[in-house]
């Protein structure tokens, strides 16, 4: 049986860093298809061309594989006039030895115009912008995470042991400490009492121990140098956050409800589950499908009636280490047991990366359930995971295997 036409008008896009190749399908009323190509720049004004072209063949409908940053430009000048499907690579790869850039164009329509293409999922302009600048918000703060760690590293080989009696080597009284050290490096006998704070002077015999060392004037120009690029990248931080902050205000009863979700305490937080799901939940027809497509779901893998044991799929790698940072701070906590016993009794089974995992998920659902109806976190929703089954039956079978699972010794009994 011949597969069903969707769009009777679609067209299907390869998209490159310097050209892309389109090409229309166009199907008649006898199922014959037609096919038209051609090639535009990917400057502004060869995208117009690309949009008018294809306004003047009536197609409104495109497909285009979302290749590396490339594919941004051209859905921005097409989403106003056309219905944009954007597709992951995987799901249009063309026929190994049947490969090039007019053949992966008509390949894509192909597919498209029999709606054998999933579509990613694209929030509105403005979530995209947060989105964009979240993300970025989020390697600054890898990148000053990096310079924390290059100047323990200064003060390692330089056997300054700070960080073995202070908290924080970033804290005020240790950035004093390393001020004094570093307007002399060759002389660190110098009074440490003056510079800390009243909560450390119990530590000062320790401090005076960490201290002494020996620094090269290599590895004093290598601390100063890090520490200005270390401040540097917090005031670039803050003026990012400004900037975020504003973008961010028209969705401030979004983030209020999210915020009463537990651990969901810091505004970037909430901004950044925003940022990645965006505030209509039409566009996830479940809780289970943004969990998937979250990544917090196992894949499928299944052959001959069996199914092969699989991980979680790779996809969520901004929005999971989110919910599973969220996650490891709520199970400490006993304010919320809905959540802290079920991880136990999962992590009893299953292992604590699992459970983690579990319950990443359960935040995620809770999210999608709030944003949805529009009210705050209720924790009698999920008291049921709190809760021991009521008359629960087993067999003996079953008993048995759940002793030998504790480690018992199942033996017959003696008459």
């Amino acid at each position: 049986m011949a597969l069903k036409i969707v769009y009777q008008i679609c067209c299907g896009i390869d998209v490159h860093k310097t050209f892309v190749v389109a090409c229309i399908a166009s199907t008649n009323k006898q199922g014959v298809t037609t096919y038209k190509r051609h090639r535009f720049s990917t400057f502004t004004q060869g995208l117009k061309e690309l949009l008018q072209w294809l306004l003047d063949n009536h197609c409104k409908d495109v497909c285009m594989e979302s290749t590396g940053k490339y594919w941004i430009p051209i859905y921005n000048v097409l989403e106003k006039d056309c219905t944009v499907v954007l597709a992951h690579p995987k799901y249009v790869k063309a026929i190994r030895g049947k490969k090039t850039d007019k053949k992966d164009a008509k390949w894509i329509a192909d597919l498209f115009k029999h709606d054998l293409v999933a579509g990613s999922f694209m929030p509105p302009a403005d979530i995209r912008q947060l989105r964009d600048l979240m993300r970025y918000r989020f390697k600054l703060t890898c990148f000053m995470s990096s310079e924390k760690n290059r100047l323990q590293n200064c003060l390692t080989v330089s056997n300054i042991q700070l960080a073995s009696v202070v908290s924080d080597t970033f804290g005020k009284s240790s950035q004093r400490i390393l001020d004094k050290i570093l307007e002399n490096p060759q002389d660190t006998s110098f009074a440490i009492e003056p510079l800390i704070h009243g909560s450390m002077k119990k530590k000062l015999p320790e401090l005076e121990l960490a201290i002494d060392g020996f620094i090269t004037p290599q590895q004093a120009g290598k601390l100063q140098v890090i520490r200005k690029h270390f401040e540097n990248l917090e005031s670039r931080k803050a003026e990012l956050e400004e900037l975020i902050l504003a973008l961010a205000s028209p969705y401030q009863q979004e983030l209020d409800l999210i915020l009463t979700a537990p651990s969901f305490k810091n505004t970037f937080t909430a901004i950044g589950i925003i940022s990645e799901i965006g505030i209509n939940m039409e566009a996830f027809p479940s809780a289970k499908h943004l969990c998937s497509w979250a990544g917090l779901t196992p894949t499928n893998n299944e052959s001959a009636g069996k199914k092969k044991s699989v991980r979680v799929s790779k996809a969520g790698c901004y929005i999971k280490p989110l919910l599973v940072q969220c996650a490891n701070s709520v199970v400490k906590s006993e304010k919320h047991p809905e959540i802290r016993n079920r991880y136990l009794r999962l992590r009893k089974r299953r292992g604590h990366k699992k459970a983690i995992i579990a319950i990443a998920r359960m935040l995620l659902t809770a999210l999608y359930n709030m944003l949805k109806n529009k009210e705050p976190y209720n924790a009698e929703l999920y008291r049921k995971c709190d809760v021991l089954p009521v008359n629960r039956e087993i067999t003996v079978e079953q008993a048995i295997l759940m002793a030998q699972f504790q480690g018992y010794k199942i033996k017959p009994a003696t008459e």
